[in-house]
């Protein structure tokens, strides 16, 4: 592609890199009007600019090997997506298109491809949401934008054979039982925590089953979790689970299930394990659970649901980039100084 400064008289045909005024009186009896960027220039408008007395334009002119900027976008939005159903795609202008997610669920990202296909060409890009984000439907996944008015087709057609770099991951499950543990029984339980958690597991489409609220003790837990109706089971006790023998994991390993995970290096969601119990996935809330802003059980919970396999590494790997953040309310500030 060349760009740059051409005679009027030769740009038909070229793309216009800079908006101009055309028809300008008095050199014209009609109304002026403005050719945008990006413009394919045409007879019409060299005519309406040579009679206003311009000699040049700033200009694209493509070659017979590159691809337009919008061809470009298009043809690429489309390979990237290859054989995920749950995205879909904006039209191309101005060398962009968007990839929006059909429904709820996560985004799968692959980042090595996507370091892959910006390495190709600067003028190819592709920017995506973080690998795993939750995604409402409709919600913009990545863009892939064209930043010249066009590129060579081979770098296009290198581009696109990377193929599906990223995806949607949807909900696995339908429905899901809340366990809450009580330290006094005399006590009114809050329905905070069992709301909070409706409106999680609702962005998914899923349901709490009828609720159930037990002792804090081993055995007895260990009986609500064997009969939980849900198609995943979580617990959120009345005193925080701060060991591995703890009330919560020791009450699933009696029910027959398995403790994956105690604990995870995402502040707040510390205090958080992830097992299963036959082919249901159990998770056992941390404390901040109890409150709508992000923590890290959102990032354990999300992934379960859209049926991500999650394991003792890959909650271990999320300590960098975490959440962690100064709250004031703490009784114990981490910034204060002892």
């Amino acid at each position: 592609m060349k760009f740059g400064p051409a005679p009027v008289n030769d740009a038909i045909g070229c793309v216009l890199a800079h908006s101009v005024e055309a028809g300008l009186p008095p050199y014209s009896t009609q109304m002026s009007y403005r050719i945008r960027k990006g413009t394919v220039i045409t007879a019409a408008h060299v005519a309406d600019l040579t009679a206003e007395g311009r000699e040049t334009l700033i200009v694209a002119q493509l070659d017979p090997t590159d691809m337009d900027e919008d061809t470009a976008a298009a043809t690429l939005g489309a390979a990237l997506i290859a054989g995920h159903s749950g995205l879909y795609l904006s039209q191309a202008a101005t060398g962009r298109v968007n990839v929006f997610a059909a429904h709820a669920g996560v985004a799968t990202i692959d980042v090595a491809a996507i370091a892959a296909f910006n390495a190709i060409n600067p003028m190819i890009t592709v920017a995506t949401v973080l690998p795993f984000q939750r995604m409402d439907a409709d919600g913009m996944v990545a863009t892939i934008k064209i930043i010249a008015y066009g590129v060579p087709r081979t770098d296009v057609d290198r581009a696109a054979g990377i193929g599906g770099a990223f995806g949607l991951a949807a909900p696995r499950y339908a429905s899901a039982t809340l366990i809450e543990t009580r330290i006094d029984q005399r006590a009114t339980l809050p329905d905070k925590g069992r709301h909070v958690t409706q409106d999680r597991i609702a962005r998914f489409g899923m349901q709490l089953s009828p609720r159930v609220v037990v002792d804090h003790d081993v055995d007895t837990l260990a009986k609500a979790i064997m009969t939980a109706q849900g198609d995943m089971i979580l617990i959120l006790t009345g005193s925080a689970t701060s060991d591995p023998m703890d009330v919560g994991p020791e009450a699933l390993r009696r029910a027959g299930g398995t403790v994956t995970r105690f604990g995870m290096p995402v502040d707040p969601g510390n205090l958080l394990f992830l097992g299963a119990l036959g082919g249901k996935p159990v998770i056992g809330l941390p404390g901040c659970a109890r409150s709508p802003a992000l923590n890290g059980a959102d990032w354990i919970l999300e992934r379960v649901i859209c049926g991500i396999p999650l394991g003792a590494d890959d909650i271990a790997a999320m300590g960098v980039g975490g959440l962690l953040k100064e709250i004031p309310t703490r009784p114990r500030p981490r910034n204060t100084k002892v």
